[in-house]
This record gives structure tokens, sequence and C-alpha cells, in this order.
């Protein structure tokens, strides 16, 4: 009875045991599979299958892991020899990095690649510091193809305007050739302008503007290619110089008291002003410039769709129209004394008037984008004339459009009017090229048009059809 009791003992001191030794099993099953330094994931190598090369440049592949990087190892072939372009150990402990990888000009041990070859092949293998695997760690290979390309993109000028003027436009028809052709813009001293495919694949036409208060103007045409192989080109423009008027103007306080402080109350967070200085300030800069900001965003879109032709109609909005204010006036306020200035602003339309609520009309069809109030602008509607040619019309007593609205040549718009910072009853006419306001006048005259629109067109058409 005693020897049997004692054997029952050793039977579950062994058992408890197994259990033991199978807990701590499991567990470390459990720390194998769940700890940081046991991680399985496989470092990533960010690239695409197939790239473009110009050779020229150093490749820039970003490589990174979940814990750290040990070591990669990069190869160039061209089907029949191979040459390592890159071997290292990575002793930080970092989880990025960027490899530069050189096109090997000179043999390396001995090995060579063929300068001629056009089709090239590189093995790129990360490996990480984890201890999975047997302490070896995650691994990843991966084959990139690719195409050497060193020519650069064609940039032909079909015809653009002879000159521009401070302050107007212009217009330029191109072409952009290349195999792998990326993206290219047209760029005027900071502005980008979009151009708009023209006729056939590979043609292109924009309108460009001169600021009035930029003082320099180059327009430069860029291609670039997926190689990296860049093309810059510069549209040939005459550049005609213009003096726009300064004008001092007393902001008497009856002016303040009545229009600026009715425009005030419009926005809650200039209502509360009750110095007569800040109202002005106020108004005739900070809330002007939030004005123009909603016009600039508005009319800075080119439609991408093929553009077979484009006409235009010189603009003659308002009937016996006068002049009383004009484009790229610069404005100075002063409160009783010229030296007490306290305000500035650019005039950056064309003032006409003719008799109290007269009819205006838009000249040219286009899609209205905004038909809305607009702070100083007033009651204001504005089209979408193709080409990035944009219109607006303020201070308008009624709108007789909506936004989203088609209209045609000679149709009614509107009506003049005193709405937002208007003391006279008058049209605010402004004319825009992708967000950059230029002359109105320009666009009012049949010549200008003549010779700076349809001219360029024409010369363009004859040889985009003779292709």
């Amino acid at each position: 009875m005693k020897s049997r009791r004692v054997y029952g003992k050793k039977r579950n001191s062994s058992n408890s045991l197994g259990i033991i030794v199978l807990g701590l099993m499991i567990g470390a099953g459990v720390y194998l599979f769940s700890s940081q330094g046991f991680e399985r994931n496989a470092p990533v190598i960010e690239s695409e299958d197939f790239i473009y090369w110009n050779r020229r440049d150093p490749l820039l592949i970003n490589i990174s892991d979940d814990v750290a990087l040990k070591s990669y190892h990069v190869s160039v072939g061209d089907g029949q020899n191979e040459v390592v372009v890159a071997n290292e150990m990575i002793l930080e402990h970092v989880k990025a990095e960027t490899v530069k990888i050189e096109y090997p000009k000179k043999a390396l041990n001995g090995v060579m690649l063929n300068p001629k070859a056009t089709q090239l092949q590189i093995k790129f293998t990360v490996v990480d510091k984890s201890n999975w695997n047997f302490f070896q760690g995650n691994t990843t290979t991966k084959i990139i193809n690719v195409e050497i390309d060193y020519k650069r993109p064609d940039i032909n000028i079909l015809s653009n305007s002879y000159s521009i003027t401070k302050g107007g436009a212009a217009l330029v028809v191109f072409q952009v050739k290349d195999a792998a052709l990326k993206s290219f813009y047209v760029e005027a001293d900071g502005n980008l302008f979009k151009a708009q495919p023209y006729k056939k694949e590979g043609y292109y036409a924009t309108l460009v503007a001169w600021p009035f208060n930029q003082e320099n103007f180059t327009a430069n045409i860029t291609a670039e290619d997926y190689a990296g192989n860049k093309r810059v080109t510069t549209v040939p423009f005459y550049l005609t110089l213009k003096n726009y008027q300064t004008s001092w103007m007393e902001a008497q306080d009856s002016f303040i008291d009545g229009k600026i402080s009715d425009l005030t109350a419009t926005e809650p967070k200039f209502s509360t002003i009750d110095d007569r200085l800040e109202k002005l300030k106020a108004i005739n800069e900070t809330m002007r410039l939030e004005n123009e900001e909603i016009i600039h965003a508005l009319s800075k879109e080119v439609s991408t769709e093929m553009l077979e032709n484009w006409t235009i109609n010189p603009f003659y909005p308002l009937r016996n129209g006068a002049k009383v204010a004009s484009f790229g006036d610069e404005r100075h306020y002063y409160y009783k004394d010229k030296e007490q200035e306290v305000s500035q602003s650019y005039h950056v339309g064309l003032d006409l008037a003719s008799t109290k609520m007269a009819k205006i009309l838009t000249s040219n069809s286009g899609k209205v984008v905004f038909a809305d109030y607009n702070g100083i602008y007033g009651n204001m509607p504005m089209i979408d004339h193709g080409l990035g040619l944009y219109t607006l019309y303020g201070h308008c007593s009624n709108v007789s459009v909506k936004k989203g609205d088609d209209v045609t040549a000679g149709f009614a718009i509107a009506h003049t009017g005193t709405t937002g910072l208007a003391l006279g009853d008058h049209l605010h006419f402004g004319v825009l090229v992708q967000g950059v306001e230029v002359r109105p006048e320009e666009w009012m005259d049949s010549k200008w048009i003549r010779d700076n629109i349809e001219k360029i067109f024409k010369e363009s058409d004859k040889l985009i059809d003779g292709n």
C-alpha cells in the first residue's frame, strides 16, 4: 500500500513538470511570434517594376523596414554582364534609407556594362535585422527592368503673340513630343499656366498673362520625361512696358460711415469694429483680398478636353458705356491730409457707366461659374469663356443668371448698380486669364484680338493640319 502511494506521487509530479515545460514552450513560441526582435515582415523596396533612366542622374530608391535595416546589395546587368554597384552593411539602427545608384561608367572588378545597351536590369536585395529565419533576418529581392533614355523632350512653338504688354495677355500654341513624357507646364515668373490640348494629340494652346504690378516677364515651357530628361524653351515675346496710374483719394467720414460701415455690417468678424480708420482698412484691404481669392480660385480652371477651335468677340458689356476708372490704378487713401495714409489697394478692373440700372450684356458665350454677392464687388456674375479666359461684372443691382447657366453672346446677364463698394451706379468689368487680372481694353479691341488671337491660331492650324 505504501509503495503504491509513492508511485502515484511520482507520476503526478511528472505530469506537473510536463505541463510546466509545455507551458514554457508555448510561452517561448508566443514570444517568438510576437516579439519585435522576431518580426516576420520583409523589408520594402519602393520602386516600380519598370522605370526609365537617363544614366546621368543617380537613381534614388527608398528602402524601409518595420524594425531596422541590416544590409542591401544592388547589381546592374545588361544581359551579358552584371556589375555590383552597391553592397552595404548598415551599422546604425535605421528603419529607412535612400539608396543612390550611380551608373557604372568604368569597369568594376574587371567587368563593364555595354555603354550602348538600352535595356538594363537591376537586382536589389535588402535584409533586415530581425532574428527570424534562424537569426538571418527577413529578405526582399526585387528585379527592376530599366529602359535607358537620355534624349530630352522636344518642344516646338508653332506660333505665339508677337508681343505682350505689362498687365496684358498673349497666346502661344506649341507641340511637346516624347515617348515617355511625364509632365509639362508653362511658367511665367512664378505663375503657372495650364495648356489645353489643341486639334491633335501632342499639340497645346494656352493664354499667358503679365501681372500689371510685376516689373519683369519671361514665359518658359518646361517638359520632363520619366527618365528625368528636361527641356526648357523660352517663348519669344517682345515686351511692352506700360505705366499705370497712381491716385490719392481722401477717405471722408461720410464715405466711411456710409458704404464702409454698410459692408462691415455684412461680415460678423468686421461688424464689431468701431474705429473709422480700422473699418476702412478692414474693408479696403482684408475683405478685398478675401473677395479676390474667390475670384482667383474660380478663374484658374482650364478644360482638359481637346479644343478644336476657339474664337472670341470684342467685349462690349455696356452700351454707350463711358470709362470712369482705369484698370491697374494704384489707390492710396488718406485721412484729412496726405501725410496720413490709412489704406492702399489696386483697382483690377475697368469701371464703365451709362444710365442708371443699365443692361449688361455678355459679348461671348460661356458658362456662369459664380452669380452671388461677393463683398466689395457686390452682386457679381462671373463667366468662363474657355481657354482660361474669364470675365466678371461687379456692383450689379440685380443678376439674371445663376451658377451653371450656359449663356450666349448678346444675352442680358445683369443690370448696373451700386452694390458692394460702389458710390455711384456703374459696372466694374474685370477680365482674368487663369487667375491673373489683365487689361480689359485688350479684349475690347478687335484689332488686338485679330493680331494676338486669330492670327496665332491660323498660323498654327496650317502647321498642324500639314502634319
